[in-house]
């Protein structure tokens, strides 16, 4: 089975832009700049590699609502080829990212996350149910009577 998917990380070359179709679907785009180092001959090298990519429905608003240019962030999707007619005339091919995933880095900044409220009543998807702000992560003792585990963690 064949796959197309990428991850990348970079930073955003401009401020997200966000649009909608005419049915009212969220769609935003934006760009990303990806450095890359190595070494020929001894001697350091960089290259950078830019990418359009392109996020729909609510990621397209969170990402609109969140980012900004120079934001470092990590994409997660699928690489989408597409051709054009260029203004000037003559075929030209682009190479995108349709975005299922996009995220600050946190290896040099930290982020507050806001969970947003699920459009249309569903659940939001697979996201994860965060505990509220200080709140404890550790378990709390098992002080009711559970005869399978008696006094003993589970894990």
């Amino acid at each position: 089975m064949t796959s197309n998917n990428i991850t990348v990380v970079g930073n955003l070359t401009r401020d997200p832009e966000l649009r909608y179709t005419q049915a009212g679907k969220a769609t935003c785009t934006v760009g990303i700049a990806v450095n890359r180092r190595y070494q020929l001959n001894g001697e350091w090298q960089e290259a950078t590699t830019f990418m359009n990519v392109v996020a729909w429905d609510q990621l397209a608003e969170n990402i609109a609502a969140s980012l900004t240019k120079g934001t470092r962030v990590l994409v997660s999707g699928r690489l989408d080829v597409r051709e054009y007619e260029a203004k000037e005339g003559g075929k030209r091919t682009s190479v995108d990212i349709v975005a299922d995933e996009v995220g600050p880095t946190l290896r040099w900044a930290t982020v507050s996350v806001e969970r947003t409220p699920p459009k249309g009543g569903g659940d939001g998807g697979s996201a994860p149910r965060q505990a509220p702000r200080g709140a404890s992560s550790t378990p709390t003792s098992n002080t009711g009577n559970d005869s399978q585990y008696g006094d003993e963690e589970p894990f």
